[in-house]
């Protein structure tokens, strides 16, 4: 009898381990799917697969973000609602929830999403963002406390920087558009929007050197903002011939080498560590020419690069190589 038992009790748990390696193939199987752009196959294989194992939120976020990619945004939801208000969702959830709601023109039910989201996991850049977006849409400037916090918790997701150094370039501010482009430039420099941020650091720079006087645009009394002012306002006299990449270049070299023994040490930032390196490794020229030259006068970047073509390929290799991230504990806003 007892032998019996443990006979039905290990082909219980055979098939139970059966059902799991089965739905865990299926779920290979339409991740391959996915990164071949066949949503349709992804949905029929993790509906499968969900049949297999209810309630598998990794199976159900997949599904999800298939249903999203095939515009079936009422599916997404069908999915997704059942996890979220179980408590069992994680960010992208609520992410995919969210913005399946606004494709639906639901926006109070995709701030309430974004909302819950963030509350459940508060460091996280993309939840921000995307609450900050649509805040935007509907003409709130209080988007910009989403993209700030965002910046704050989540250093190194790069959309809330876009953002915000859009919002600060069509504001008054003329310092954390430059901050905020630049390093958005330098975590997603393929971005779609890179050639935009490029423009925008080139006319933001034209912006803080029409004053003489730098040091007036800090009507916040940012400690931060006063040093970086004062260090850029010492180079007043090389702006006088006009802002492009040349004179950009010679500024932002003197700004480094002055910003370093006065501030690095009470304002650690990677982006100036960033500037400091290539200023050494002789690629800061090549570095500045792509990010002003490119946006001012292509013809003219594409000369330099014709002249300059080791310095071109070596600022190349060194952004393949290497991952640009903030740092926690650098924020200064």
């Amino acid at each position: 009898m007892k032998r019996t038992i443990v006979l039905i009790i290990f082909s219980a748990l055979l098939c139970i381990s059966s059902f799991s390696q089965d739905a865990a193939e299926l779920h290979k199987t339409a991740r391959n799917y996915m990164q071949q752009g066949d949503y349709n196959n992804a949905i029929l294989v993790l509906n499968r697969a969900l049949a297999l194992q209810p309630g598998n939120m990794e199976f159900s976020k997949d599904l999800a973000l298939n249903y999203y990619y095939v515009k079936d945004y009422n599916k997404v939801l069908d999915v997704l609602k059942p996890v979220i208000e179980k408590e069992a969702a994680d960010d992208h959830c609520y992410q995919i929830a969210g913005d399946a709601y606004i494709a639906l023109d639901q926006p109070k039910e995709a701030e309430k999403t974004y909302r819950k989201g963030i509350k459940k996991v508060s460091a996280n850049g993309a939840l921000y963002n995307e609450l900050g977006r649509l805040l935007w849409s509907q003409g709130d400037v209080t988007a910009i406390k989403q993209w700030e916090k965002g910046i704050e918790s989540d250093p190194s997701y790069p959309g809330n920087y876009y953002n915000a150094a859009r919002y600060y370039y069509l504001s008054t501010d003329k310092v954390w558009s430059l901050i905020y482009g630049e390093i958005f430039l330098n975590m997603d420099p393929q971005s779609a929007n890179a050639a935009e941020v490029k423009n925008l650091l080139v006319e933001g720079y034209k912006k803080l050197f029409t004053d003489a006087n730098l040091e007036k645009h800090n009507p916040e009394k940012n400690s931060f903002v006063a040093a970086f002012l004062s260090t850029m306002n010492k180079q007043s006299s090389v702006a006088s011939a006009g802002i492009n990449a040349e004179t950009l270049t010679m500024i932002r070299t003197r700004f480094i080498l002055d910003w370093y023994p006065a501030n690095a040490a009470k304002f650690p930032h990677k982006l100036f560590d960033l500037q400091k390196q290539l200023l050494q490794d002789g690629l800061f020229e090549a570095y500045n020419q792509w990010i002003f030259a490119a946006a001012q006068n292509l013809p003219a970047y594409q000369n330099w690069i014709n002249t300059h073509t080791k310095e071109y390929n070596e600022l190349g290799r060194f952004q393949k190589n290497r991952v640009f991230k903030m740092s926690t504990g650098q924020y200064y806003h």
